[in-house]
């Protein structure tokens, strides 16, 4: 049995692997967290810990006996990535075998500067160059399907909406962008933990590339969508007035933050697809050639059939 942690394992991708990896009842899981819990799931072999992530001695400590080390706390809730350049330097002091701190929806050969929100997921990139790095799909197909495809996972308010059927997009460019399954991503991370072999240091997990085109084409046949395009230069521009923005939900925001945050991340969104920061590359694709991953246009047909 190994042993695994995972910290802001109260979030919705992390509660989707968890229920994977606690389904094979095959590790034990310990949840790391800031705060109490207020209403925890008994689940065998899960447990909680309450961290303080700059108490490094205290994190040592929980992390003796640890194998994995899985982190998917919100990047741009800690400034100068303090807490988990903490979490990085207590695994590394407690023998932990495999860190994958820091989730990433970019790959490592794209650039953030379209993307301000992910400063500090290129922080912690440069802090870890010389450990193992786990990467994640550059959007989740659940994102794109309707509510319930998913048992955590939600759809998310994104450029491009299925369920609202519009999108805004480039009208010069025809970006490319990685579309994967959370089940997918959850299936992966268990069998990773449980391959004999060498971890790439690149991991990408790669469902399937497709262009904005044909990712309007399938939205135009499965749910009548439609979009909204304007130039580059406009979208760069402080005058960009979209139809609509998508809302960026956190708990830890104002209404007045998310309102101009949302605009940030729209517009970084829409200019980053453009420089192929949302392609994921395939390492672990290739360690696990048995897997069978979800094809992005037959699972859409799929779950939005008889929903239109």
């Amino acid at each position: 049995m190994v042993k695994i942690a995972i910290a802001g394992g109260s979030g919705k991708i992390a509660r989707e692997i968890m229920d994977v990896l606690v389904a094979t009842r095959k590790h034990q899981i310990i949840i790391l967290s800031r705060q109490d819990p207020a209403a925890v799931e008994e689940r065998p072999n899960v447990s909680w810990a309450k961290v303080d992530y700059l108490d490094k001695t205290q994190l040592i400590k929980i992390l003796r006996g640890v194998h994995t080390v899985l982190c998917f706390s919100g990047a741009h809730l800690d400034p100068g990535s303090i807490a988990q350049k903490s979490l990085i330097d207590a695994a590394i002091i407690a023998g932990v075998k495999q860190c994958r701190a820091d989730r990433t929806v970019v790959s490592k050969s794209s650039s953030v500067e379209e993307l301000p929100w992910y400063a500090e997921k290129a922080n912690v990139r440069a802090y870890m160059k010389e450990i193992n790095k786990e990467k994640k799909p550059g959007l989740l197909l659940e994102f794109l399907a309707p509510v319930g495809s998913a048992k955590h996972v939600q759809p998310q308010e994104l450029w491009i909406d299925f369920i609202k059927r519009r999108a805004i997009i480039l009208t010069d460019k025809d970006p490319i962008f990685t579309v994967t399954s959370v089940r997918d991503l959850a299936h992966v991370v268990a069998r990773a933990i449980e391959y004999e072999g060498e971890w790439p240091v690149l991991g990408g997990v790669h469902g399937t590339t497709l262009s904005t085109s044909k990712l309007l084409e399938i939205g135009a046949r499965v749910q009548a969508m439609g979009y909204h395009p304007f130039p580059e230069e406009e979208v760069r521009s402080d005058n960009f007035d979209p139809p609509w923005v998508p809302i960026f939900k956190d708990p830890y925001l104002t209404t007045e933050q998310m309102k101009s945050f949302s605009k940030v991340i729209l517009k970084g969104s829409i200019l980053s697809s453009a420089c192929g920061s949302w392609i994921v590359s395939d390492e672990w694709n290739r360690l696990l050639p048995n897997y069978k991953f979800a094809e992005a246009e037959e699972y859409l047909e799929k779950v939005w059939a008889d929903k239109a």
